[in-house]
């Protein structure tokens, strides 16, 4: 059986309200309402487990009735939690307010305890780390568990890889130690803040995580497509034009594309084709994960999107 990937991070149950009309300030909206397993770290675990990759997740639940739910969500979806946290009290929770166009309003982040991921718990665990292809944290785990994750990385090679999820999380990582990270994924403001004031150009930005260490830095810039850097070369690769539904969830479904592709063997083009693929079929959906794609189904809708 080929090694796992292990996912490491937030598990949350996202609560979305989709406007139905233009969004008001300080008065009622109306919108529709749904109710999804998410959690940056869970997302990708469930969307590489349901497109035939075998995969941990290392997360925390509560023990109330979604966090039943959410762990019933993975281990339908083929995701091992042998690692994961029950804590008492209640599950964490991403709710979200999205605009008519499907972009994100404004959100709230309830309940997460993350914390609760210690380097002591997953010194415990070592043995699973260790049969890992690739270990991935989302950035809201805690700076000393993403250095202990990093040494491990570097004792073991197994490639380590980080979300930085959005601005505030991401912020933590400015200064720290990041030699011999595998890849690092921020979008157009995410990478700023990962960086000194001194670096105030993209550009300048790369050259610095480069410089620090950091492998692989591969930027979103939305609508625009994204950019893969490292010392050799960098690759460029539009995005599709589409409709958006939903915006939640489209960088985790790039990120699962972009695994997906390492796990199969392919180049780092291919690799960001069925990335951008993955997303903007999720940005076609309501929710964070495409469950109606197959492994096989993805692989042929690369070339609706990118024809040769």
């Amino acid at each position: 059986m080929s090694k796992p990937v292990i996912c490491i991070g937030a598990a949350l149950v996202d609560e979305l309200f989709h406007a139905t009309d233009t969004m008001l300030l300080a008065t009622t909206n109306e919108a529709t309402v749904t109710k999804t397993a998410g959690g940056v770290s869970r997302n990708i675990a469930h969307q590489l487990a349901l497109l035939g990759v075998p995969v941990q997740l290392i997360s925390v639940f509560g023990n109330d009735s979604d966090g039943d739910w959410m762990k019933q969500q993975c281990t339908a979806a083929g995701v091992q939690l042998d690692a994961c946290i029950t804590r008492e009290g209640l599950s964490g929770k991403y709710t979200g307010i999205l605009n008519v166009d499907g972009s994100l309003f404004s959100a709230f982040l309830t309940n997460a305890a993350n914390h609760l991921i210690t380097p002591a718990h997953l010194e415990k665990h070592k043995d699973l780390l260790r049969t890992a292809s690739y270990l991935l944290a989302d950035a809201n785990i805690n700076l000393d568990t993403a250095d202990w994750l990093l040494a491990f990385s570097r004792e073991t090679g197994i490639p380590f890889i980080i979300e930085p999820v959005s601005v505030p999380p991401a912020r933590k990582f400015n200064g720290a130690d990041l030699g011999g990270l595998y890849m690092v994924t921020p979008n157009e403001d995410e990478l700023p803040v990962l960086c000194s004031e001194k670096s105030f150009l993209t550009q300048l930005q790369v050259e610095e995580l480069l410089n620090k260490g950091v492998q692989h830095i591969w930027l979103h810039n939305g609508k625009h497509g994204s950019a893969l850097y490292n010392r050799e070369k960098t690759i460029t690769l539009h995005a599709p034009e589409i409709e958006v539904v939903d915006c939640t969830g489209a960088g985790d479904g790039s990120l699962s594309g972009l695994i997906l592709g390492k796990h199969l063997g392919k180049s780092d083009l291919d690799c960001l084709k069925l990335a951008h693929t993955l997303s903007a079929e999720i940005l076609q959906v309501n929710g964070a994960i495409a469950t109606h794609l197959t492994q096989e189904k993805l692989l042929q809708l690369v070339n609706k999107y990118y024809p040769d």
